[in-house]
């Protein structure tokens, strides 16, 4: 008999308060780079109605203007109607930023603190997920939350769909048939819109035929499916003018929507001598050529660091049973393919670069853009090899 369960991952828009935060960090970051390419950057940013607060640590020889990179970051959103609660014109910007801590300095610069080489960030434990569901590498029910949301913001921007404003959520529940998705069980779309939209006559049937039928596959919706659009009833008031937004609330919506573990640590707002983000990024690309090369079909790579030590206090590959070859070959085989010290991913990686605001919206992981270094699968014949 065959084996029947349901996944579920959720995705939000760009308007969503923890993205508005997410974006103007990564923003942030991104204009520090782009001015000196070794800028420690670790910012946060808290927004509310009328309000965005900024703070963190920052060492850098560049010079960032947060009024203006945080208006602009809110008008690039959406965020142009005062009716909204919240307008890049209208808000508050405020900052509180220091120094980055002489004590973690010194174990992150290279040659300063106790080892020669550029020491981890921070400690903690991070992970990287690979899975053959989808020709992107991802979990299908992630990937098509992606989808929905992204479509939501293009409906809105090209006024395809007059009704949207910024704010707004998708979940997709998939059911999968002895471990491989089968179709989609239900989808929950809520997005905000203007107050004179009809949830029956307007908002519902084009969500449902003009956008969910035109990102979903035919061949996964059924008469079964089921849709849900708005589900409260009335999406009105959103965005930070409703519920305060915060960097680093959507991690799991960052990364593969519950399938892959999470280390806990948040990606937005920090430069890549922090391990939370480079580690995160190398152990997708680690696990995306295992699967790529054919030696599993679902992978999973940890790493764990001490703050100011240079080599990973751990490594672990795990390919759940799915392993076409001996998981200890497997785990050879990417210690002499990847580097792993912090320095060595930013440089595989080629971290030192303005490329974060790109990694904000609708996930870090499985887009294709020449910019997003651990996408790509061009370590697949140097792990065949290894492996023999």
């Amino acid at each position: 008999m065959a084996e029947r369960s349901l996944f579920t991952s959720e995705s939000v828009t760009m308007g969503h308060p923890d993205k508005v935060s997410d974006q103007i960090s990564d923003a942030i970051l991104d204009d520090l780079l782009s001015q000196d390419p070794n800028s420690r950057v670790a910012v946060e940013t808290l927004v509310t109605t009328g309000l965005a607060l900024i703070a963190g640590e920052i060492t850098t020889q560049g010079y960032c203007d947060f009024d203006k990179v945080a208006r602009q970051t809110i008008e690039e959103i959406g965020y142009t109607n005062p009716d909204m609660g919240f307008h890049y014109e209208d808000v508050a910007v405020l900052s509180a930023i220091h120094g980055q801590s002489g004590d973690i300095a010194q174990g992150v610069d290279e040659g300063k603190g106790l080892h020669s080489d550029q020491g981890a960030g921070d400690q903690g434990m991070m992970f990287g997920f690979a899975c053959n569901e989808t020709p992107e590498h991802m979990p299908l029910p992630i990937l098509l939350a992606r989808k929905l949301v992204d479509e939501l913001a293009n409906a809105r921007e090209t006024s395809e769909m007059y009704f949207l404003r910024p704010d707004g959520k998708s979940q997709v529940t998939v059911e999968y048939v002895d471990g491989a998705p089968a179709r989609v069980d239900t989808i929950v779309i809520s997005t905000q819109h203007t107050p004179e939209a009809d949830l029956e006559k307007d908002i519902k049937p084009k969500i449902i035929d003009e956008l969910i039928r035109k990102v979903v596959p035919g061949e996964l919706l059924d008469e079964n499916t089921i849709f849900h659009v708005n589900p409260t009833g009335n999406f009105v008031k959103g965005g930070p003018a409703a519920d305060t937004g915060l960097t680093g609330r959507k991690i799991i919506v960052d990364t593969y929507g519950g399938r892959g573990r999470h280390g806990g640590g948040a990606f937005s707002g920090k430069d890549p001598s922090k391990v939370d983000r480079s580690a995160a990024y190398m152990g997708r690309y680690i696990a995306k050529n295992i699967v790529a090369a054919g030696l599993a079909t679902r992978a999973e790579v940890q790493f764990a660091y001490a703050i100011g030590y240079p080599d990973p206090v751990s490594v672990h590959v795990d390919t759940f049973g799915t392993n076409t070859v001996c998981e200890e070959k497997i785990s050879s085989a990417v210690s002499k393919v990847f580097k792993m010290k912090p320095a060595e991913i930013v440089r595989q990686l080629n971290l030192l670069r303005p490329i974060y605001l790109l990694t904000t919206n609708y996930g870090h992981f499985g887009k294709n853009a020449p910019e997003i270094t651990w996408e790509k699968t061009d370590k697949v014949k140097a792990l065949q090899r290894a492996v023999k």
